[in-house]
């Protein structure tokens, strides 16, 4: 069973048990979410798609914690003008595990 569901504006793929990390959300370490926008669902041929959204249907996830991703190097030239710059940044994430797809 899986299902694509709309995460901090993103849409994800999970199943139950899988580890995601998403964008920075608000919520304490350890704390229990539920995702309400579920746009399709699959039980083992028996699929369901949303209009946009299903309703009745949730996903429910554990967060496991915070933390910051690789840094990324955003580097700019422009050729025989003597210009370059480099600026790099480390985007906030946070690491949740599907616990329930229902």
């Amino acid at each position: 069973m899986y299902a694509i569901v709309d995460i901090a504006g993103q849409q994800f793929k999970v199943q139950e048990g899988w580890k995601l990390y998403v964008h920075r959300l608000k919520e304490e370490e350890g704390a229990t979410i539920s995702f309400d926008k579920v746009l399709f669902k699959d039980n083992d041929g028996d699929m369901q798609i949303g209009q946009p959204f299903l309703e009745g249907a949730s996903v429910n996830a554990t967060v496991l914690k915070h933390l910051r991703g690789d840094k990324i190097l955003v580097f700019k030239k422009k050729r025989r003008k003597g210009y370059q710059k480099c600026n790099g940044h480390r985007q906030h994430l946070t690491q949740i595990r599907i616990d329930t797809i229902s």
